[in-house]
């Protein structure tokens, strides 16, 4: 299982200081709220501490729906000026599984979906979708034995900003 802990390569973060205000967006599911609302909250807790903006919070339904949000955001920040648009969205969900296939459909779905835009669009989305068998596990992910996945996602946000940054194509 995947423990940040472990990841020395997530603990260094030395050069994310000199990002200045990167550009970060979050579209998030309104299902599970109270682990949707939790990931989001270790997310701002990193930008603040990267002195990073978040250009927009919005919301979809469920995590089918987040592809498309992505996507729409995106389109929809072309008419700002570059300074005001997200160089990073990052994608938030909890898919909990039930006793159906629906959360196998749900969870290829979204992961083909934002796979799809991570190639097709000029800035990273950052998959930050839990995919669990009990609500229980979330916990251990939102500051519990396993990290804090919010606090991961913005720091893969910012860390994929400093990528594009330093990698002009």
């Amino acid at each position: 299982m995947a423990n940040a802990h472990n990841s020395n390569a997530l603990s260094e973060t030395s050069h994310l200081q000199q990002l200045g205000e990167a550009r970060v967006a979050v579209v998030h599911t309104e299902w599970n709220d109270a682990i949707v609302t939790e990931q989001i909250k270790g997310c701002r807790k990193i930008l603040d501490k990267f002195s990073a903006v978040c250009t927009d919070v919005v919301a979809v339904p469920g995590s089918f729906e987040l592809p498309f949000g992505c996507r729409h955001l995106y389109s929809s920040c072309l008419s700002l000026p570059p300074e005001k648009q997200p160089e990073a969205i990052i994608a938030f969900g909890a898919v909990i599984r039930g006793g159906t296939p629906h959360f196998d459909y749900v969870c290829k779905a979204v992961t083909d979906g934002l796979t799809s835009l991570n190639l097709t669009l000029p800035i990273p989305v950052v998959f930050g979708v839990l995919t669990l068998d009990t609500e229980t596990q979330a916990w251990e992910r939102l500051g519990g034995p396993h990290g804090h996945k919010g606090e991961e996602a913005a720091l893969t946000a910012l860390k994929m900003i400093h990528f594009c940054r330093t990698r002009k194509s």
